[in-house]
């Protein structure tokens, strides 16, 4: 069982069991050996905006080349632009230092191998074993074969023109006035300039990084993002969160529209062009269920995995599928990234809203979710929920009460201390009722 690794890589605060400079340093060293196949291996580093990425980021360089592997610094990227970077520059695996949308205190290390896509949990694994075991000891190079590190200058112009080269060449963005949040993360330095060189008229918040201010505004907060469409009077409003990898939106009216109905638009778009392979969809435990209902009635389906846009892509990989996400704003087109990827998703939407002549409102009309409540509960451990009585007893009940017209969903979070209550019905009173009562039941015997 992985101890240090969840759902998305290592995350925890900074400074902090397992996110300190010594674990990073052994996550290093572990990963020079796992992938030296023969020969030096090379190893991309990248990073979003937190103070506390200088820490692990040379924590990290130091570990990979104390075993005589190179490192390329790649300096402030999108996830997603990792991801692209290690195989394009033909790297052996490549590590994104950011804890996503968690706040700046936080951080974290998540892995790509060479092709581009996060490891599997038998390697995580079996990084964990060689930090853990002993055996790096004995292989410590010396002299001329310690590994060196180098700083890569262009790398952003390079993600850039892959981004824009998914856009189709026949369209442009001129005439569209767009709000583009970057949440004073890893897009700062990329996102405004792949709407203007489109031709698009860009507002940009969120641009001024200071290693705190990461995810106080984007993704996770869109207020700021809505308001300025409303006083802008732009076309659309695009929040990103710290690293990139998930997005939201606003139609010009500032309402946010989510994962979930940007995967209901795009499944119906790319079923409309015969581009959705095998006529199915991935998504998460956690869309909605009118997301199904809607694919459905377009003519396609969906099939369901774990939380975590890993699984959605390994899900993707396995059935030969091409495109998934989760309500979140992780939104993967994998015939063009390896991962979820906010400015892909940015520029397929506006692509089918420049191939339709519609407004985004105009595109999702046809989209209504079911009311579904979301919280969280602080706990101090991982207690198996199998076990504790009560809080079954009450998911058992409030299932029966809510039949095939809702769901009930208690999980744990892969990167926070936290249980993850997801309720699905009818009404909002009655799954209000029953959030609030099942976070009690949590609290009373878990927190």
């Amino acid at each position: 069982m992985k101890t240090i690794f969840g759902t998305d890589g290592i995350r925890g605060v900074a400074n902090q069991y397992p996110m300190t400079a010594e674990v990073a340093l052994s996550v290093g060293r572990a990963l020079a050996h796992l992938f030296r196949n023969g020969h030096k291996p090379r190893f991309l580093i990248g990073k979003d905006t937190r103070l506390s990425g200088y820490m692990i980021e040379m924590a990290l360089a130091s570990g990979i080349c104390s075993m005589g592997a190179d490192v390329l610094l790649i300096g402030p990227m999108p996830t997603p632009g990792i991801a692209f970077l290690t195989q394009a520059m033909r790297a052996d695996a490549g590590v994104m230092i950011s804890a996503s949308h968690n706040p700046f205190q936080d951080n974290g290390i998540k892995i790509f191998d060479r092709y581009g896509f996060k490891l599997s949990d038998e390697k995580e694994l079996e990084i964990e074993r060689l930090m853990d075991s002993g055996d790096l000891d004995k292989l410590r190079p010396t002299a001329e074969k310690i590994g060196k590190a180098f700083r890569v200058e262009d790398a952003a112009g390079r993600y850039i023109e892959f981004l824009k080269s998914s856009f189709p060449k026949e369209l442009s963005l001129e005439g569209m006035k767009i709000v583009v949040d970057c949440a004073d993360g890893a897009t700062y330095h990329i996102a405004p300039t792949i709407f203007q060189e489109l031709g698009a008229e860009v507002f940009v918040l969120g641009e001024k990084p200071d290693g705190r201010n990461i995810n106080e505004t984007g993704a996770v907060h869109p207020k700021r993002m809505t308001e300025e469409v409303i006083r802008s009077k732009a076309d659309v409003g695009i929040a990103l969160d710290g690293d990139g990898d998930r997005v939201v939106f606003a139609d010009e009216g500032g309402r946010v529209v989510d994962g979930d109905a940007i995967l209901a638009v795009c499944a119906e778009e790319l079923l409309r062009q015969g581009k959705l392979k095998h006529k199915t969809a991935v998504v998460t435990v956690m869309s909605n269920r009118s997301l199904e209902n809607y694919i459905n009635v377009s003519g396609g389906r969906i099939l369901r995995t774990a939380v975590g846009d890993r699984y959605v892509v390994e899900k993707m990989r396995e059935g030969g599928f091409n495109f998934g996400g989760e309500p979140s704003g992780h939104i993967v087109f994998l015939d063009y990234a390896t991962t979820g990827d906010g400015l892909i998703a940015a520029l397929q939407v506006m692509a089918t809203m420049r191939l339709r002549g519609k407004r985004l409102s105009e595109i999702v009309t046809g989209y209504h979710a079911l009311p579904q409540i979301l919280t969280s509960v602080k706990v101090s451990g991982r207690r198996d929920l199998a076990q504790v009585p009560e809080v079954q007893k009450m998911i058992r009940e409030f299932e029966n009460d809510l039949g095939t017209q809702g769901r009930v969903l208690v999980r744990y979070s892969g990167t926070e201390p936290l249980i993850r209550i997801m309720v699905e019905g009818p009404e909002d009173s009655l799954i209000g009722r029953m959030a609030k009562d099942l976070s009690k039941c949590i609290q009373k015997n878990l927190s």
